[in-house]
């Protein structure tokens, strides 16, 4: 398992082209289901910690690039300073940065839920530390409670971004400039037990989305919404963001393959030009010389690497699994839902278990960010797998201390 970096801002079309050229659509769908899916017993567990960063005196200041760089110091991600080592974290994680300067620590894989404690637990205190000689702090919720969305880190592929989700609505610059997540990496697991995996970690979506959200409030005024942060990453562009049959598939790595390719270009990597993607060019096309295809030169392995990228469902395949829905929560409070989702998927059985509680709320994303534990039906499933994971808490190696607390928080949450 690699934990997702920066985007590198020098490969694409007409950069790389020393990679492999795709012949055609069935070389693009092989590729995918290749470094999408790889098999084996769950041994790694990864964790992503995103968050917005204010100044502790007026969290409604906008924060200065120049401010925050003399914080990181050397740990400052390339995106803001090209010069920088960007050297890691303490533990070994290594930071980047959303397009509104949210940081984001991406801690390296580990055998154990505890030794992934003890990793994020060394750089998240380091990470706080650094900010806090400079006046500033980690925010403490999935989207920004004080300030409106504005981008303030200028690569070509975020200014790209901005201009194609503009006439959508504002759930884009939303989702680039203002949300933090909480993103938990899983094995994809043996071969045979691949699909129903699958369809547990999507099935859990609508319940733990709802029993960790705190992004209510956004830009000093309530939304109404349980997950603010959700609804914008939902409302960016649908055929990027929603999920699609991903409970009844028999064969993820084909399905999600045949998605890949029939997605349209979000952006178009390119020297000395605007990253803008021609309107509605999917990759299958660009392989096929269809439409603006046929003005490029034939897409590399490394293209669609890249596009694939370019993709925020709530499940992202990329080896490993990257489960993208849950809010960023307060100082050590990741701990809670990565420890209750790992319990979740700890073996067969408790997989067989999630899919059959989970059933009566599948799909329900957008009243579980809408209206959180309000909604009776998700409530009562979120209720129903809190007690499945607090019971299968005991299968990690998390001290008996911290497994009671972790349980006592999650029962909390679900009303217990």
């Amino acid at each position: 398992m690699t934990a997702v970096r920066e985007f590198p801002e020098k490969s694409g079309s007409a950069v790389n082209r020393t990679a492999r050229v795709l012949a055609d659509r069935a070389a693009g769908e092989a590729y995918v289901a290749s470094v999408c899916f790889k098999h084996g017993p769950p041994k790694l567990l990864g964790v992503e910690l995103e968050y917005t960063v204010h100044y502790a005196d007026d969290p409604r200041r906008p924060l200065s690039p120049d401010d925050l760089a003399a914080a990181l110091g050397p740990h400052t991600p390339r995106t803001l300073r090209p010069e920088s080592p960007a050297v890691p974290l303490p533990g070994g994680s290594p930071m980047s940065l959303e397009p509104g300067l949210q940081v984001e620590i991406s801690a390296q894989p580990q055998p154990s839920l505890s030794a992934l404690a003890e990793v994020v637990s060394t750089d998240l205190a380091r990470l706080s530390e650094l900010l806090a000689r400079r006046g500033l702090r980690l925010g403490e919720t999935g989207i920004d409670a004080h300030r409106p969305p504005v981008r303030r880190l200028r690569t070509d592929r975020y200014e790209a971004m901005e201009r194609r989700f503009a006439p959508i609505g504002t759930g884009g610059i939303t989702m680039m400039a203002a949300t933090a997540g909480l993103q938990i990496c899983v094995d994809a697991g043996e071969e045979a037990q691949l699909a129903k995996r699958w369809a547990a970690v999507h099935a859990l979506g609508p319940p733990l989305l709802a029993l960790f959200a705190n992004s209510r409030v956004h830009a000093g005024a309530d939304t109404g919404h349980a997950s603010a942060r959700w609804l914008a990453v939902m409302n960016t562009e649908p055929v990027r963001t929603q999920t699609t049959g991903s409970l009844s598939t028999t064969d993820p790595p084909s399905a999600w393959a045949k998605r890949l390719l029939d997605t349209p270009l979000m952006v178009l990597p390119r020297e000395n030009a605007p990253w803008d993607a021609p309107d509605g060019l999917s990759f299958a096309d660009w392989i096929d010389g269809r439409g603006a295809g046929r003005l490029l030169p034939k897409p590399t392995e490394a293209d669609l690497a890249y596009h694939l990228s370019t993709m925020f469902t709530p499940v992202r395949p990329q080896g490993y699994l990257e489960v993208r829905y849950l809010d960023a929560q307060p100082g050590d409070g990741w701990l809670a839902p990565v420890a209750l989702f790992t319990a979740l998927l700890a073996d067969e059985s408790t997989v067989d278990a999630v899919l059959d509680l989970c059933a009566p709320v599948l799909d329900q994303w957008e009243s579980a960010a809408r209206f959180g534990l309000a909604d009776a039906g998700i409530a009562a499933v979120a209720r129903k797998v809190a007690d499945l994971g607090c019971a299968s808490l005991s299968r990690t190696d998390l001290p008996r201390p911290v497994i009671a607390e972790i349980a006592d928080a999650v029962q909390k949450r679900a009303g217990a």
